[in-house]
């Protein structure tokens, strides 16, 4: 802790924003980061608190008191080595979580929480424009190889650590760029991709092999998969929901994720073939109101649609913490995200009934039921009754509404297991499938969750590998190093 009375001095602050009348313009960042007063300042106030509830909050376990107080003190290798102790990619979480670690601060309590996302992201990149982030030159090698299926965070996480402990690491990526959700899933103003191509570069330096456009059962063989000393699947959950609802085939009802990874290479000066999605000048509507949705909205209001419209079926969060929902749990409260700043109504309690065709099969409205709930102290919902239904005017209609699953083709060409709702078999503790030597981590074992899950699932995923080649591996768990914090 490096300041005893600094949590009772300073007030929680975040850094400032680009105005959105600007911001919008781009597709470019717009935190403009702390000062050095300011990271000093929030640094401090992280307390004594005795038991540090955060560490427990965070998917990885990151030991936050022990970098907060060597960020106070100036202390910036120590602040890097400590970080990433727990966490390969500060530099994506820093961004991009929605940090439970923040729900779990017990100085949440009774007050704001320690800004810990945004302090994490700030070591980061001071230990890059410092040069602590250098390339892993192991000279102990096993001679094991290891194949890992995807480039997603669970898929990159894993092979960092397996090139740790001196195995030959080959990355299968059957997009033409690497990343996984990193690279297509997440809009450049919330992560720019000149973030994961600097990461991405480190690894190829650390002696890490990627290939792209190698898709596993096509243009790589399982055969050739199946020499490796082990592999590793982590093909993320990609399958989307589908909205049983009439109308869903209609021109202008897409998928979100289509209409993001369409941008993002556009962004990228990415050629694509598939039919082009554009928000200008339409009436959008955006069925989900989780983060995928969110990022639709801001993509929209970039490429200057006319109204942005986004449904949720739940009824409008409580701004308190309900008591189903005490700390220092996730809080789930009422929120506003950065895209909704820029732009949107917001509807709650809707259903989204059907989507309305015009002469030639496009869509042009979507027509909703508006739910009336009362809602306890405790989340419970009590219907009280339904409005008649009435049409809003869509002339795109992106469906955010999550994954069921990873693709099948792989596991069933394997022969590896998976249960009734698609996900591939494997435990909590051994990240084993039913395949003796291929192994499973991230959302395709996990189903749809946080980036910073597929990194903590890929690294302990890694481990079990380790010991699976060795008999031992000298990986530390995210409990073994709290055990020395």
């Amino acid at each position: 802790m490096g300041k005893i009375t600094g949590f009772k001095e300073y007030d929680r602050e975040l850094p400032q924003k680009e105005p959105v009348a600007y911001r919008i313009q781009n597709f470019q960042e717009f935190n403009k980061g702390y000062t050095d007063s300011q990271l000093h300042t929030q640094a401090a106030r992280c307390m004594d608190c005795g038991i540090p509830f955060c560490h427990s909050g965070c998917p990885l376990g990151n030991v936050i008191p022990e970098f907060n107080d060597a960020v106070y003190d100036g202390k910036w290798e120590d602040a890097y080595n400590i970080l990433t102790s727990t966490n390969n990619f500060p530099e994506f979480t820093g961004r991009i979580c929605p940090a439970p670690c923040e729900s779990a601060c017990v100085l949440g309590i009774h007050s704001s929480p320690i800004t810990i996302e945004e302090i994490e992201k700030h070591i980061i990149e001071i230990a890059f424009n410092k040069g602590y982030v250098k390339p892993n030159k192991s000279y102990i090698k096993t001679d094991k190889r290891v194949a890992i299926v995807g480039s997603g965070p669970a898929g990159l996480a894993a092979a960092a650590q397996l090139n740790k402990a001196g195995h030959d690491v080959v990355v299968f990526e059957r997009d033409d760029q690497l990343g996984g959700l990193l690279r297509y899933g997440i809009p450049d103003f919330k992560l720019d991709k000149k973030i994961i191509d600097r990461r991405i570069s480190v690894m190829q330096e650390s002696g890490i092999k990627f290939n792209v456009n190698a898709e596993v059962g096509k243009n790589i063989s399982t055969h050739e998969l199946l020499s490796f000393d082990a592999v590793i699947l982590a093909t993320g959950s990609t399958v989307p929901w589908h909205l049983d609802i009439p109308g869903k085939e209609l021109k202008g009802v897409h998928f979100a994720m289509d209409f993001l990874k369409q941008q993002n290479k556009k962004v990228s000066g990415i050629e694509y073939t598939e039919e082009h999605i554009i928000a200008q000048g339409k009436h959008v509507v955006v069925v989900g109101d989780g983060d995928t949705g969110s990022d639709c909205i801001g993509t929209s209001n970039r490429q200057l649609a006319q109204s942005i419209t986004q449904i949720a079926r739940k009824p409008i969060p409580s701004k308190e913490r309900l008591k189903n929902n005490p700390w220092p749990s996730d809080k789930i409260t009422f929120n506003t995200s950065s895209s909704q700043e820029e732009g949107c109504d917001r509807l709650w309690a809707t259903e989204t009934k059907a989507f309305i065709s015009d002469d030639h099969g496009n869509v042009k409205a979507v027509q909703i039921i508006e739910v009336e709930y009362e809602v306890d102290d405790f989340g419970r919902r009590t219907k009280l009754g339904q409005s008649e239904p009435k049409e809003i005017p869509a002339d795109l209609v992106l469906l955010a509404v999550g994954y069921q699953h990873t693709e099948q083709q792989l596991p069933e060409k394997l022969g590896v297991q998976v249960d009734s709702r698609g996900n591939i078999v494997a435990t909590d503790k051994a990240y084993q499938t039913s395949v003796d030597k291929i192994f499973t981590a991230g959302d395709c074992r996990k189903g749809q969750s946080l980036v910073v899950w597929a990194i903590s699932e890929g690294r302990e995923c890694a481990r079990k590998v380790d010991e699976f080649l060795m008999g031992h591996s000298e990986l530390e768990s995210k409990e073994a190093i709290h055990q020395y914090a």
